[in-house]
Parts: structure tokens; C-alpha cells; sequence
């Protein structure tokens, strides 16, 4: 047997913790990377599941030319059907409905549904709808608000009366981009909506070329089986994910690294020892890469065991925090254990990064020279070499100038990269290279206020004393902290970017009407409803608008456009009690700027709008008129009392309360279940919801690099414990007991993980508002608290979890075996 190999194998079998103590990051890492595939293989097998099948026997699919405007109708049908070798075109055909689901009322989110009469669309309880008042409803729907197989849901037909129907089945898809889905059959389709829109032709036989000619230039051909793929992708999640696992992986690298370098400097003396004895650098080297390829199989293996229920724990949390439904699912399934293609892929992972990740210790170990290492070493120097000092220094001066270039350059897209550099050399400086005097330095300030706080004497002796452990290993409590500053520097800086922004356009951002009051399925509303909507003492302005399509042109590819039409007087003075000045007469059509430019006309020019109810429009372009105000319109014209009203635009009076307006138009209206009154107010609110979603993802996905962090304070802490027993057993002998020194270990944890957390929340912090500052934004930084709060509690607690075993094992240090100990 060789020689390193005889050397690594005698390591693991005399000290088998300390040798595997590296590998516990790793562990943590390769576990969070097999759960994140485990977790997108249930996401797809749940998109494959649910995709709607195509008829059987298709060969073909056409479906519309994406951004061609183009759409399926008969006559494109027929023109497939009439090629050599087609035996039959079959539509796929889907409608748009309103639920009944709140409080017997429709919501904003209209449910897309599949008119399905050959059950194609999978189930997964119950059944397909069979008959034209069944229905079956998407499980993410079916969750959200407790719908069950065989019960009953109310919609609304076509001209916005309840129906009630039955639920025969819960299909296997989930909801697309937050809005229901269902499927229905062809009888209850025509019910709902007598427009259905052919989504995809399916097309049995013929030759791919010919359909595609057939079907023309606002539409393609693609193969079944290409369609079917395409329909069961998932890969949003795993995109997501996977560069998340990938930097826990990282910090797992470094977490390990430390741990080896900590490992090798508590064995030095036996390396001096065997390098007296004649043992060459190279077997040393071989040995420490072996044991390190030992110990990172290890790690693999029970990784892998423990990314399953990991998985699973991940999936649960999703769905808790209401995060899986941004997805399209819930009650994601993974596999209880990875597959043997995973499981080769976590050991091999966890053995190629455990011997990356002990290559530079192995070789700073193997290159002490024997006497120097026989030399008793109280920690590592806190002060770096000169060259390292020149390097930080460097860096910190190029931050700086790349700050400073930042704020030269103004709006500018080089003042967003500037920012993100100078964030790269200010990182590296100050917790890389200059890492074993910041961190102790953070570490004594955070010790200090903890102690000042107040507590019994020996809380504060605690503190001090963790305060001094850092001090006295500042390089491995540097290595230890850098991953959680990073972790919480990123977390910051997308929080605060993310806050302080909605903060400050929300003084500037575009204006919204106030309320406004529209039928879901964009029904014309009844008299009854529009004389609800203004008549009441909120209402300071009001004006009833017809929302509908136009073209500019008369071609099939001509631009579509969202046209208004309202009466010139009223659409004037509802304009002016939001603050906006317009000139606008009969014959005469506002605007949107962008439209103005694509159009190339001036104010005075006449223009035409095509494909409008009634005929085409002509009118003079008076004003320019902008922004969400009209619901992003692109032209209004001045149509004196326009029949069909669709929609009322509402500026309440300033002492207004938007939320009683709406519940009161409600309430007056118990016949129109389909009418919905939408406020200013909800709306900032519905984008603070996503917001806080956005960042509780982004706080959990960087809770795998945060878990892989923490495991560095246990072990960072059991190799403290290690070596500080003579210490801690004088403590127990002058009188400290098993509860103070339990205490003080867990103080430890606390500290270097408070220091992660506002060391890396500071700086993710500064660089946030350097980033605005860039962009021309100056405000004072705001960030969801409750989110970041919930987050540092969990970092905390994990902290002093991962901490509880090596300060059980200072707590039962006996006095004077500690003593004894050599």
C-alpha cells in the first residue's frame, strides 16, 4: 500500500471526526443541489403531466406566428385541409370565463379554459366535464379556495348571468401566469363565450412544407412531437434554482477550505514530525488530497440521502408562502431519494470539490518546514503581509474611483456596471483580503453593544470572551463570516434596491385613475351600473369610455391599437381633475406619445383608425396623452355619448376613502357578479404583495448558501472547542458552570453570525443606494422589514443550532481531565 494512502487512512481511523469535519459544508451543499434537480423533476413531471394532449394520431401542428398578430380561423383551416395527403384538421379551440370564487363575485384574473370535448386535458381527481354543466378547474385554483371533485362552482355565461355547474374533475396543470385554467366542453364553451379562439390546428398527415405554405406567414408548423415537448416544459423553476445551488456549492468550496486549513494548522506537529523523519512534501500532499477524497464521498452519499426529504421541505415552504403557485403548482411531490444518475452525480460532486477545496491548506501544510512547525502558533497573524496590504489597498482605491465614476455618469447604463465592479473590489478588500481586521473588528463592535445592553455578569463575561475567540483566530473567523456577509449583502441589496425604488416612483410614478369600474369579461355595462359608479359623494369626476380594438392600416400585419371612445366634454373635465390639460373636441383623437412617433405625425394632422365597430375613424390629433391614466390607451377619440359603455374612469374627491368607494359600488350592484371596481390604492398594493413574494423567493434561495454558511460556525466552533480545552476546563475549575460555558459557545455562533448578517446588510445596503445614486435617485433606503426580519431570526437560530453540539461538548469537559489533556 502505498505510502499516502497508508497516511490517510491511519488520519481517518485515529481522528475520524476531525478528518470528516471539512466534508459536513459539502454535505449541506451537494444536498441543496440534488433537491433543487429533485424539486424541477417534480415541477416537470407536473408540466408533462398536466400539458393538454394532442388528438391522437396528429402529425402536424400550425400554430400562430409569435408577434405577427396573426390569427387560426376556418378559412386557414380550409386551405390545410384542401393539401395533398391531409386527412383531417382538427381545432383546439379555448374561451375565457369569469369564476364566481369571491364572495359569489368575478375577479380581475378572467380563467382561460380548454373547450375539450375529447378529454385531452389530464385529470387528477375525478373526471373529465362530460355533460354542458360540468366543468373540471385547475388544482392550483382548486387549492387556492377549496374546490373539490363532484362539487359546485358558479360562473358566468356570456351576458354575465351566475350559472352553476359542477366540478367533475381537478386537472393535473396548475394555473398559468396566476390566472385559472379549466376545461370545458363544447356545449357549456358556447354558453360562456360564442367567440372561442382557435389556439392550434391539429393536422393528420400532409407533408410539413406544404402545410406550412398552406397556412401562410402569420403562422408556423412545427411537428407533434416538438409541440408535445414544448407543452410539458418546465424549466422555469430549475433555471431559477440551479445558480442558486450553484453558489451554495461555492460556499460550501470556501466553507471547506477554511475548515481543511484549520484541520491541517491542529496537526502541524505531527507534519513536522514526519517531515523530521525524512517524509518528502509530495507523499504529505497526496495524503491530505486522499483523505480529502474520502471524506467528500462520505459527504456525497449522505447528501444524497438527506436531499430528498430536504426537497420535500423546500416543496413545503413553497407552498406555505403561497411562492409554488408562481410556478403554476402545488403540493410538489419530489422523490423521497435521488435517482443512481443523481446519486453519482452528488458523490462525484462532493469528492471533485472536497480535493479542490483542500488543494491550497494540503499544499501551505506540506510546505512548513519542520522546525517552524514544531514552533507553538497561537492563531494566525491578525495583521496582513505586506503585499496583501498593497492588494487591499488597491482595490479599495479602485472601488472607490469606480463609485465615484458611478456618480459622474449619471442615468447612465455605465453607471449601473461601475457600481457592480466597485461592489467586486470593495467585497474582495475589505472581507477578502483585509477579512482578519474587519471581521474582528465588526465582531468587537456588535460584542460591545450586546454587552452594554444589559444582563446578568456573566452574560457580558460571555460576550467578551466570544469577542476575544474571534480576536484570537482572526483569519478562520474572517473565513467563516465572509460567506454569510456575502449571502446578506446580496439579500440587502436586492431589498433595498427593490423598496427604495417603489418608494420613490411611487411620489412620480405614471398616474392612475383614482377608480374605475369595468365588467370583467369587458361586457357593456347596464345603465344601472354606470349611474352606481358615479353616483356617489366620493366622486368628484367621472366619465363612462368605450374600450375597444382598432388597426392602423387595412393589411393583415397592420399595428393593433387600444382605442377609447368618450365624450370630448366630460373626458376633458375628468382629465382636468386628474391634473392633465387636453384639447379634445368631436372629430378630434388624443394620442399615446410612442403612437404619435410610430405614426410620424404632428399635432394638427388628421389620422385613421381601421377595423373599428362601426367603420373606419378619422380625426385630428390634438394632444398627447400618456401612462397608465387611460389604461395605457393608445389613441382616444372624442365620440359625443358613445353607445356601449365598457368601462367608467373615476376621480374620487381628496378626502375620499378608495376602499369604502369600492365596497359601496359593490354593494349596490348584488345583480352584476361580474362587475368589478378597481382602485388606485389596490393596485400599489397588489405590486407590494409581489414585491414582498419576489423577495421571500429570493430569501429562500439564498437560505441554501446562508444553511452552508452556518455549518462553517459548527465547525469553525468544534475546532475551537478542540483546542481550547485547557481553557475551558480552567474555566470550570475557577467556578464558571456547565450552563456558562454552554453559554459562551453559543454566544460565539451569535456573534460571528450577527456579524455576517449586518456587516454583509451594511454593505449590501451602501451599495444599493450608491446603485440609485447612479441612476439618479436620491432618497433615503427603504426595504420590506417583516421579510428581512423573518430571515435574520432563521440565520440566528440556525446559527446557535448548529453551534449546540460543540458547546455541549465544552460543557462536559471535566476539569481535570481538561487539565491533563496534552
Amino acid at each position: 500500500m502505498p505510502t499516502s494512502l497508508r497516511l490517510a487512512i491511519a488520519e481517518l481511523r485515529a481522528h475520524p471526526g476531525r478528518a470528516v469535519l471539512p466534508a459536513v459544508a459539502l454535505l449541506v451543499g451537494v444536498a441543496c443541489l440534488l433537491a433543487t434537480l429533485l424539486l424541477s423533476d417534480a415541477m416537470a413531471r407536473s408540466a408533462a403531466e398536466g400539458a393538454r394532449a394532442l388528438p391522437t394520431g396528429t402529425d402536424l401542428v400550425v400554430l400562430p406566428e409569435p408577434f405577427s398578430g396573426g390569427r387560426l380561423d376556418q378559412a386557414m383551416a380550409d386551405r390545410i385541409a384542401a393539401v395533398p395527403g391531409v386527412r383531417e384538421v382538427v381545432p383546439e379551440r379555448r374561451v375565457e370565463l369569469d369564476l364566481l370564487l369571491d364572495a359569489g363575485r368575478a375577479t380581475e384574473e378572467r380563467t382561460v379554459a380548454d373547450v375539450d370535448p375529447d378529454g385531452s386535458v389530464a385529470i387528477a381527481q375525478g373526471r373529465p366535464p362530460a355533460a354542458d354543466g360540468e366543468i373540471a378547474v385547475d388544482r392550483v385554483t382548486a387549492h387556492r379556495h377549496d374546490l373539490v371533485a363532484g362539487g359546485l362552482v358558479s360562473l358566468a355565461d356570456a351576458n354575465g348571468r351566475p350559472i352553476q355547474v359542477v366540478i367533475s374533475g381537478i386537472t393535473e396543470r396548475g394555473a398559468t401566469s396566476g390566472s385559472p385554467t379549466a376545461s370545458i366542453g363544447p356545449d357549456l364553451a358556447a354558453k360562456v363565450d360564442p367567440e372561442p379562439v382557435t389556439t392550434a390546428l391539429a393536422v393528420r398527415g400532409g407533408a410539413l412544407d406544404a402545410v406550412d405554405q398552406a397556412a401562410g406567414p402569420t403562422a408556423v408548423t412545427r411537428t407533434a412531437a416538438t409541440v408535445t415537448a414544448e407543452r410539458g416544459d418546465a424549466t422555469e423553476l430549475w433555471v431559477m434554482l440551479l445558480p442558486f445551488s450553484l453558489l451554495a456549492l461555492a460556499t460550501a468550496v470556501f466553507v471547506a477550505s477554511a475548515t481543511f486549513r484549520a484541520v491541517y494548522l491542529q496537526r502541524q506537529r505531527t507534519t513536522a514530525l514526519l517531515r523530521c523523519l525524512g517524509a518528502f512534501r509530495g507523499p504529505l500532499l497526496t495524503a491530505n488530497l486522499v483523505e480529502a477524497l474520502i471524506s467528500g464521498v462520505l459527504a456525497g452519499l449522505v447528501g444524497a440521502l438527506l436531499s430528498g426529504p430536504l426537497a420535500r421541505a423546500l416543496g413545503a415552504v413553497m407552498d406555505g408562502a403561497g411562492l409554488s403557485e408562481m410556478f403554476g403548482a402545488v403540493d410538489l411531490d419530489p422523490a423521497a431519494l435521488p435517482s443512481p444518475t443523481y446519486l453519482v452525480i452528488g458523490v462525484v460532486t462532493a469528492a471533485v470539490l472536497s480535493a479542490v477545496a483542500a488543494l491550497r491548506p494540503s499544499l501551505s501544510a506540506a510546505r512548513v518546514a519542520p522546525l517552524a512547525a514544531l514552533r507553538t502558533a497561537d492563531g494566525t497573524i491578525a495583521v496582513p503581509r505586506l503585499r496583501r496590504r498593497l492588494l487591499g489597498g488597491a482595490l479599495l482605491v479602485a472601488a472607490v474611483a469606480l463609485g465615484a465614476g458611478a456618480l459622474v455618469l449619471q442615468q447612465s447604463a455605465a453607471a449601473v456596471f461601475l457600481v457592480f465592479f466597485s461592489s467586486m473590489c470593495a467585497a474582495t478588500a475589505l472581507f477578502g483580503v483585509f477579512g482578519p481586521v474587519v471581521v474582528p473588528a465588526l465582531s468587537r463592535v456588535f460584542g460591545a453593544v450586546a454587552t452594554r445592553l444589559g444582563g446578568p455578569a456573566e452574560a457580558k463575561a460571555q460576550w467578551k470572551l466570544a469577542t476575544a475567540e474571534v480576536r484570537r483566530v482572526p483569519q478562520r473567523a474572517a473565513s467563516v463570516a465572509l460567506p454569510l456577509l456575502l449571502a446578506s449583502a446580496m439579500v440587502s441589496f436586492f431589498a433595498v434596491t427593490a423598496g427604495t425604488t417603489q418608494a420613490a416612483f411611487d411620489g412620480f410614478a405614471e398616474v392612475r385613475p383614482d377608480a374605475q369600474v369595468a365588467d370583467t369579461g369587458r361586457r357593456p355595462l347596464p345603465a344601472e351600473v354606470v349611474t352606481a359608479a358615479e353616483d356617489r359623494p366620493e366622486v368628484s369626476a367621472s366619465v363612462p369610455v368605450v374600450v375597444t380594438e382598432g388597426a392602423w392600416g387595412t393589411t393583415a400585419d397592420a399595428a393593433r391599437a387600444t382605442v377609447v371612445l368618450a365624450d370630448p366634454t366630460r373626458m376633458r373635465d375628468w382629465l382636468a381633475a386628474e391634473g392633465v390639460t387636453a384639447g379634445l373636441a368631436p372629430g378630434d383623437v388624443l394620442l399615446a406619445s410612442h403612437t404619435a412617433r410610430n405614426l410620424g405625425v404632428q399635432r394638427g394632422d388628421t389620422v385613421t383608425l381601421n377595423d373599428l365597430p362601426g367603420g373606419p375613424r378619422t380625426a385630428r390629433f390634438t394632444d398627447v396623452v400618456d401612462g397608465g391614466l387611460l389604461n395605457y390607451a393608445d389613441a382616444v377619440f372624442g365620440t359625443p355619448d358613445p353607445e356601449g359603455v365598457t368601462r367608467v374612469l373615476v376621480s374620487l374627491r381628496d378626502d375620499a376613502d378608495p376602499a369604502a368607494y369600492r365596497t359601496a359600488v359593490t354593494a349596490a350592484l348584488p345583480g352584476h357578479p361580474t362587475v368589478e371596481t378597481t382602485t388606485a390604492s389596490g393596485w400599489d398594493a397588489d405590486a407590494q404583495e409581489a414585491l414582498d413574494q419576489g423577495l421571500t423567493l429570493l430569501m429562500l434561495l439564498m437560505g441554501l448558501s446562508v444553511a452552508v454558511a452556518v455549518t462553517g460556525i459548527g465547525t469553525a466552533l468544534t475546532i475551537s472547542v478542540q483546542e481550547r480545552r485547557k481553557e475551558l476546563a480552567l474555566r470550570r475549575a475557577l467556578g464558571v458552570t456547565r450552563g456558562g460555558l454552554l453559554g459562551g459557545v453559543l454566544a460565539e455562533a451569535v456573534l460571528l453570525a450577527l456579524t455576517g448578517l449586518l456587516g454583509g446588510g451594511l454593505f449590501g445596503t451602501f451599495y444599493a443606494e450608491l446603485l440609485l445614486a447612479g441612476l439618479g435617485v436620491l432618497v433615503w433606503p427603504s426595504a420590506a422589514v417583516a421579510p428581512l426580519l423573518i430571515g435574520g431570526s432563521a440565520v440566528l437560530a440556525l446559527a446557535v443550532l448548529s453551534a449546540f453540539a460543540p458547546a455541549r461538548s465544552a460543557a462536559r469537559i471535566r476539569p481535570a481531565a481538561g487539565l491533563s489533556s496534552g
